[in-house]
C-alpha cells in the first residue's frame, strides 16, 4: 500500500474529492471544468494505485466503500495542510501578495464585486476568488472548507462558525410601477394578503428572511410562483405576475430605470444584517484577516453608498417619485 500512494497525484485526490463530495461525477466534471471521461479516468487510475474500490453503486445511488472514506479524509487534510502552507507563505510576503476566498449569497453579488474592489484599491497584488451561491451551497462550502469567508443574512446553526454582523440588511416589498398599490402610502400588511407574491425558492435566505419578517401572517400570503433567481423575479414583478419581498440591495438599477416602484407598507423598510462568516476552528490567512476587519469598519458605509440606501426608509424609488424623494 505504501508503494502504491507513492504514486498517487494531488490531482487525483482533488478529483476524488469533488466526486466524493458530489457523489455524481458530471458535477464534479463541472465543478472542475473537466469532461466526465477525465472524471473517470483519474479515479480509476487513483483506485489502481491503491488496490482498492472508492465508490460503490447501490440501486440508483453511489456511496464510498471503506477506503474510499479513507481517502475522503486524507484529501481533506491534505487539502487544509496546503492551504495552512499558502497561508504561511502568504504572511511571509504580507497581505499584499494574498489569497482572498470569498463565498456570498446570491443576494449578494450586486454588489460585492464593488466591495472587493474597493478592498483590492488599499491592498496592491491581492487576488480573489468570488463564488455566489444559494444558501444550501454555501453551507456546504464552508461545512467543506472550501472557502475562507462567507457572507450571508442567517449564519448557521448547525456549523461550528464565528459569525459577526458587519452592514443593516433592508427587505423591501416592490411591484410594478402600475401596480393599484403603488401610490398607496402607509399600506396595511394585512392588504398583502389578498396579493400573489413571487418569490425566491423554500431555503434560500430571502424566504426564510420573509418568514422571520411577516411572523404569523406569513402563513396567510398567497405565494404565487416560487422562482430561483431574483433577476428572475423582478421580470415577472415587471410582467405584472406579482409583487415580491426583495433585498433592497438588488433594485437599485431597477429603480433607478423606473422598472420597479417600492410600495410603501407599514414595518417597511425590514431591517436585518449581513454577516461575515467563517469557521470557528480556520486558521484565516492573513489577506482574510485585513478583509474581514475592512468590512467591520467600512463595509456598513460603503454599501449605503454603493446600493443607495440606507435604512432608515430612504429608496430611489421609480421615476414618478424622484422629484418627490430625491432620487
Amino acid at each position: 500500500m505504501l508503494r502504491a500512494m507513492r504514486n498517487v497525484t494531488l490531482r487525483q485526490l482533488r478529483v476524488f474529492a469533488a466526486a466524493a463530495r458530489h457523489m455524481n461525477f458530471s458535477r464534479a466534471a463541472e465543478e472542475l471544468h473537466l469532461s466526465q471521461p477525465a472524471v473517470s479516468t483519474q479515479i480509476k487510475e487513483f483506485a489502481g494505485c491503491l488496490g482498492l474500490p472508492l465508490f460503490e453503486r447501490i440501486g440508483r445511488r453511489n456511496y464510498l466503500t471503506p477506503a474510499g472514506e479513507e481517502m475522503l479524509e486524507c484529501a481533506r487534510a491534505i487539502t487544509q495542510r496546503l492551504k495552512e502552507a499558502e497561508s504561511a507563505l502568504a504572511h511571509m510576503k504580507g497581505i499584499t501578495g494574498g489569497r482572498l476566498n470569498v463565498a456570498v449569497i446570491s443576494a449578494g453579488d450586486y454588489f460585492f464585486p464593488r466591495v472587493l474592489a474597493q478592498f483590492g484599491a488599499g491592498h496592491p497584488g491581492v487576488t480573489f476568488n468570488l463564488t455566489v451561491h444559494n444558501r444550501e451551497e454555501l453551507l456546504r462550502h464552508l461545512a467543506d472548507n472550501l472557502t475562507d469567508l462567507a457572507v450571508m443574512v442567517r449564519p448557521p446553526a448547525e456549523l461550528d462558525v464565528i459569525a459577526v454582523p458587519f452592514a443593516p440588511h433592508p427587505y423591501v416589498i416592490v411591484a410594478a410601477p402600475d401596480h393599484p398599490l403603488a401610490r398607496m402610502r402607509q399600506i396595511p400588511r394585512a392588504t398583502l394578503n389578498r396579493e400573489h407574491f413571487v418569490q425566491r425558492e423554500q431555503g434560500s435566505d430571502t424566504w426564510n428572511s420573509m418568514r422571520e419578517v411577516f411572523g404569523r401572517q406569513f402563513s396567510k400570503l398567497h405565494i404565487a410562483m416560487q422562482i430561483h433567481s431574483t433577476e428572475t423575479i423582478k421580470q415577472a414583478v415587471v410582467a405584472g405576475m406579482g409583487i415580491a419581498f426583495l433585498s433592497a440591495h438588488t433594485i437599485g438599477l431597477d429603480l433607478r430605470a423606473g422598472n420597479l416602484v417600492v410600495l410603501d407598507v407599514q414595518d417597511f423598510p425590514a431591517t436585518l444584517h449581513w454577516y461575515l462568516v467563517h469557521n470557528r476552528t480556520k486558521r484565516l490567512p492573513p489577506v482574510a484577516v485585513a478583509f474581514k476587519e475592512f468590512l467591520l469598519q467600512e463595509g456598513a458605509s460603503l454599501i449605503e453608498r454603493l446600493v443607495r440606501f440606507d435604512a432608515g426608509g430612504k429608496v430611489a424609488r421609480g421615476r414618478h417619485e424622484r422629484g418627490r424623494r430625491g432620487g
